[in-house]
């Protein structure tokens, strides 16, 4: 019952704002995951169409506490738990997988105190070794 331009007004795009919708519709149904095992409540949420695999993580996260409910293809989390923890600036899922594999049911917790106890990478370090231009 919420017109367009109120979506519009709180910065949300017709995508997302479909995607609430349906979601909304299968409301009884996303409930029902509320009691299920991880990996199936993972599987039912992404059964809506326009959640990914990391919206169901972080909505797991947030409304039941998840506590091993990794969001994964997310942008910087890889990259910034890989550095926190091998101080590599490359980082991608499946090595943050393999880096949080000791605190596996505990994956989402583990994330987070290594991202609130590291300094985070920034943005504007020099990615590439400094090299001499004078023999150019």
């Amino acid at each position: 019952m919420v017109p367009s331009w109120e979506w519009n007004r709180a910065g949300v795009d017709w995508s997302r704002a479909a995607a609430i919708l349906r979601a909304c519709s299968y409301a009884p149904r996303l409930e029902e995951a509320d009691v299920m095992a991880l990996p199936e409540a993972m599987n039912r949420r992404q059964l809506v169409p326009g959640v990914s695999p990391w919206t169901a993580a972080e909505a797991l996260q947030r409304t039941l506490g998840a506590a091993d409910a990794l969001a994964r293809a997310d942008l910087h989390l890889p990259v910034q738990v890989g550095y926190g923890l091998t101080g590599d600036r490359g980082g991608t899922d499946e090595q943050m997988l393999q880096l949080l594999e000791p605190y596996a049911g505990q994956r989402h917790r583990a994330a987070r105190l290594i991202l609130l106890g590291v300094r985070l990478l920034d943005r504007r370090d020099h990615r590439a070794p400094h090299s001499r231009i004078a023999h150019m």
